[in-house]
């Protein structure tokens, strides 16, 4: 009698997804990768194997990754100091060399290889390897109106979009390294979470997922708010209920909606299958972001 309990828990779980199964086939879904679910072990092989689900039930899962703490880690072996502007990091020439060696040849190719070891197909991008992010020098202003150089720190300008849907219809799984590559040839360090909205708007993506290490957005009794839209989202960093490092996170979210991807989600990803149980469950398990 328990085992056939345990097995129609598994019928209707199945039965609960299919709905959101036939919803989001054949939709491009981005997913910023980074936290804890980038290095705790086991929280990877759960995630990619999970990834790597959703393109065989008909889904277009494109991963865009960071790797923040690795470029920290590898500076500090170096004796390079790490230096942050308006949440920025200073990327000289030096600091960019580590860069592209963390980002693209190590950081990439692992997850690249993860997803083979999960029976998916992935194809890795970053910098000068495919060109898929056009980057600008990226500029800020301080207090006094002057512009301060962030050096090879940029902004996107713009996505090789077809080139991305040419590797995604041949049932590749595209994984990208926040490298742009600027008009003359540089190299351009990318905020991750900026480079995955971007993404999301040039792929028309239907929905663009954050991975972070907190629950999602809270309200102000810390309590999760699983639907949210962005005039409330406004209000809340206007009335600085929204603070931190969770701003650049949300302001990401509202430039994805106003470009056209209709649904951005923050997740936790510290949570095991925390993608399935948010694309397809009921209740969810983070916020949801709506225009």
């Amino acid at each position: 009698m328990k085992k056939l309990e345990q097995l129609n828990k598994r019928a209707k779980i199945v039965s609960e997804a299919l709905p959101y199964i036939m919803e989001f086939y054949d939709k491009v879904i981005v997913i910023k990768y980074g936290g804890s679910a980038m290095h705790d072990p086991e929280l990877k092989k759960k995630l990619l194997h999970d990834v790597v689900l959703l393109k065989y039930v008909g889904m277009h899962p494109v991963i865009v990754h960071g790797g923040g703490p690795d470029i920290n880690k590898r500076l500090r072996q170096k004796k390079i100091e790490s230096i942050f502007l308006h949440g920025l990091r200073v990327t000289t020439k030096e600091v960019m060399q580590v860069v592209e060696n963390v980002l693209g040849k190590k950081v990439n190719q692992e997850i690249v290889s993860l997803i083979k070891k999960q029976g998916g197909k992935a194809k890795g991008f970053y910098g000068k390897k495919g060109h898929v992010i056009k980057a600008t020098k990226h500029w800020i202003k301080n207090s006094h109106g002057n512009y301060i150089d962030l050096g090879y720190t940029g902004s996107v300008h713009g996505i090789r979009f077809r080139f991305l849907h040419k590797w995604i219809k041949k049932g590749y799984i595209p994984v990208l390294s926040p490298i742009g590559i600027g008009r003359h040839g540089h190299t351009y360090n990318i905020n991750a979470d900026s480079a995955a909205a971007a993404v999301a708007e040039f792929l028309k993506a239907d929905k663009l997922i954050l991975l972070t290490d907190v629950p999602g957005v809270l309200g102000k009794r810390k309590r999760l708010i699983s639907e949210i839209n962005t005039d409330r989202i406004e209000k809340m960093i206007e009335q600085e209920d929204i603070s931190g490092g969770m701003i650049p996170k949300v302001e990401c979210c509202l430039h994805a909606l106003k470009k056209g991807v209709k649904q951005v989600h923050i997740l936790d990803g510290r949570v095991p299958h925390v993608l399935l149980l948010e694309l397809f469950t009921d209740a969810g398990i983070g916020t949801m972001v709506v225009r």
